[in-house]
């Protein structure tokens, strides 16, 4: 049974996790690894299975937190819908944290996604969205300048992109989206409040008008304890 010293690692550190009220801070990774007899790379190993979860938060230079069971938000994956969307049909509070807004051209790959010539100017907002004051998202979306303009994007703005071009008006009718597991950057890390390389869900995708028009170009990194994702499917044949 070689996996067994393992998963009795992970029994340990759940039942130490559980009884421990959230916002309290674990033992040091040192400590706690001479305390549970194993290697420190075994420990980090064991505990992003937790981090994961929701259930701990590692924070550089501060140490390890028990978050406690984190608020899960739940959709299918067959309508688009944005976060905040879920997040009340599940009544939680949910909302963005500061929303950054910048002009930049595009570089050959959004300007391949959006099908436009290199250097065409766009904007791009990048924003993380939290769930009881946690980051569980981060969010990226690049358009057009004839799309969305930054005098738009008021105190009012809610953080969907989606939401406002929906509210707005704009006619857009389907998204092709990528769905991949990515170990977070240093920037994605950075603004989650994880550890660079721990494991996120990400979504690549491009927004589409009735004309075919690709109007943005997105990739959200999505915390995964914090989502739950489903998609209903016919049988073939």
């Amino acid at each position: 049974m070689p996996h067994f010293p393992f998963q009795r690692l992970q029994a340990d550190l759940a039942a130490l996790i559980a009884k421990l009220p959230p916002g309290s801070r674990l033992p040091s990774e040192p400590d706690l690894a001479a305390d549970l007899g194993v290697s420190r790379a075994t420990l980090r190993e064991a505990m992003r299975t937790f981090e994961t979860q929701g259930l701990i938060r590692r924070r550089q230079g501060a140490g390890t937190f028990v978050v406690g069971k984190p608020p899960v938000m739940e959709g299918g994956l067959e309508m688009l819908e944005s976060m905040l969307t879920l997040a009340r049909r599940t009544h939680l509070d949910v909302g963005p944290g500061p929303v950054s807004v910048e002009k930049i051209s595009a570089d050959a790959d959004c300007a391949s996604a959006l099908e436009l010539p290199p250097g065409t100017r766009l904007l791009r907002i990048a924003r993380t969205m939290r769930a009881d004051l946690r980051p569980v998202a981060y969010l990226v979306d690049t358009l057009p300048e004839d799309v969305l303009r930054p005098e738009e994007l008021t105190s009012k703005f809610t953080g969907s992109v989606l939401d406002y071009l929906l509210q707005r008006g704009d006619p857009l009718t389907f998204s092709r989206t990528e769905i991949t597991a990515s170990n977070a950057s240093a920037e994605v890390a950075k603004m989650l409040e994880i550890q660079r390389g721990d494991v996120l869900l990400q979504f690549s995708a491009k927004l589409f008008t009735a004309s075919g028009k690709v109007v943005d170009y997105s990739h959200s990194y999505f915390v995964p304890g914090y989502f739950k994702f489903h998609i209903v499917r016919k049988v073939a044949g």
